[in-house]
């Protein structure tokens, strides 16, 4: 069995592509079944947002495996070929698969370094594959590790600690001047998005006062119900300075509306409590000479520009740390797949010298029927411990090499020396191994023939280079 991974994202697809492919809620189940009803896949999960669509299988065959995918995606919408979507997939299998998966949990591959939503979203797909039953002892495991992996990032790294958003920038600023934002006041002059947006982020950060105003009365009064503030006219703004602690200013204004002469005004109403102004307009609204007065403190569009160009530096530094855990655990995680691997010819071997002990103590009795039952336990005992000293070190050696990069090997020549493929008892635990869960796992290529496809599409070419591309993988080792 092998893991893999099929998807577009922001990274290799346009909005109208991806627009396309994404399932709705409603239709996540169905879409499951219909993945899993394809030939040579065993268990799937499908996680789809507004920047990825990304299908994540355990298959039988790795290459007959991304056909089946790519096939299912085209079929997810039928005005878009599999020639159409070629260009813009990608695909990864074993540890690439795996790294992959964890580095979209843990957000290193958002569009937003450290954004956290990414994270309930694939819990919300996890939930939806176990709920239909398509996700079974792989993916179970694969995805729980993921989710792990994720919350050690947040705790060990600092990767979501910084705002990488203007908006989210004023409060952060903010929360600098004020100890305590539960206890400001906001006064909002104008209804600009980015200017909406941060009063969002301050009353979700414990602001219960706001103020709004903007020229058209009606749209104030909107936005107060909104934002459960109170509206005040237009024509009031500058009398209410003085009783507002963070003033957002956000208009299509070609002048200042605010001047130094109306916050040196203000500041010394507040008998020279700090005041906060943030100038979210272009043109600027608020004087720049506002900058020279003691203890008003103003920053435009570029100061929190700049400081979201720092903060994005310093999210990218912490991903570097991010991206060494990931393939630190990718490692933890092959050794529990390795283990499947070399779990079913242990068991096998122990059936198969048990059925050779059985058969042999089963002639000696028959000849010796004058035996007693003491006679016959210390017989059966001594043939257990003659098998047990002959198997010990081979089963030693399996589950020491089983991590290892020949471990594949060990298991197989196990299974030949002890004949473990041979005669009734070893076909099924041949058959037993073929289906235990993770068994050729460590594989980075299919040793079985293709089952035959419905449907033949490429996954192997594309203008843009992206199938195959391995080039942004911080792994370099071998595929499980």
């Amino acid at each position: 069995m092998h893991m893999i991974v099929v998807g577009i994202s922001h990274k290799t697809a346009p909005v109208e592509i991806r627009e396309k492919l994404a399932v709705p809620e409603s239709r996540l189940g169905e879409a499951l079944s219909r993945l899993c009803a394809y030939p040579g896949v065993k268990e799937g999960l499908l996680l789809s947002t507004c920047n990825r669509v990304e299908v994540y299988a355990i298959v039988e065959d790795i290459e007959p495996g991304y056909g089946r995918v790519q096939e299912f995606l085209a079929d997810t919408h039928l005005s878009l070929s599999s020639e159409q979507l070629t260009p813009h997939l990608y695909w990864h299998a074993g540890d690439r698969a795996i790294a992959h998966l964890f580095r979209v949990a843990a957000s290193l591959d958002s569009m937003i370094v450290g954004e956290s939503q990414i994270l309930g979203q694939l819990k919300d797909a996890f939930e939806v594959a176990l709920c239909h039953k398509t996700s079974g002892l792989l993916l179970n495991k694969i995805v729980k590790k993921a989710i792990s992996v994720a919350k050690r990032v947040r705790t060990e790294t600092k990767i979501a600690e910084t705002a990488v958003s203007v908006s989210y920038a004023a409060v952060e600023l903010a929360k600098k001047i004020f100890s305590n934002l539960k206890d400001q006041t906001v006064l909002l002059v104008g209804a600009g998005e980015m200017a909406k947006l941060a009063a969002r982020h301050l009353i979700s950060n414990g602001v219960r006062q706001v103020r709004i105003t903007t020229r058209n009365a009606h749209h104030a009064i909107e936005l107060a119900q909104r934002f459960n503030g109170t509206p005040i006219p237009f024509d009031d703004y500058r009398t209410e300075l003085a009783s507002a602690d963070i003033v957002l200013v956000s208009t299509g204004a070609a002048h200042y509306l605010v001047s130094a002469e109306d916050v040196h005004r203000a500041v010394k109403q507040r008998m020279n409590r700090p005041m906060f102004l943030i100038d979210i307009s272009v043109p600027r609204n608020i004087e720049p000479a506002v900058r020279d007065i003691d203890n008003a403190f103003l920053f435009d569009i570029d100061d929190l520009q700049l400081r979201v160009e720092q903060n994005r530096e310093e999210r990218l530094h912490e991903a570097e740390k991010a991206e060494q855990l990931v393939v630190d655990e990718v490692g933890v995680l092959r050794q529990w797949l390795k283990s499947l691997e070399v779990t079913p010819t242990i068991v096998a071997l122990r059936n198969r010298t048990e059925d050779i002990k059985r058969s042999e103590l089963d002639k000696a009795f028959a000849r010796l029927n004058h035996l007693s039952n003491d006679d016959r336990q210390a017989v059966e005992s001594m043939a257990s411990a003659m098998i047990n000293k002959i198997v010990h070190g081979t089963m030693v050696t399996l589950k020491a090499e089983a991590s290892g990069s020949e471990g594949v090997g060990f298991v197989e020549a196990a299974r030949r020396f002890f004949s473990l493929d041979e005669g009734s008892s070893g076909n099924e635990r041949t058959e037993d191994r073929r289906s235990s869960a993770g068994n050729d796992l460590s594989s980075s290529e299919s040793n079985s023939e293709e089952t035959p496809r419905r449907r033949e599409p490429r996954v192997r070419t594309g203008a843009t280079g992206r199938i195959g591309d391995r080039g942004d993988d911080p792994l370099s080792g071998e595929d499980l």
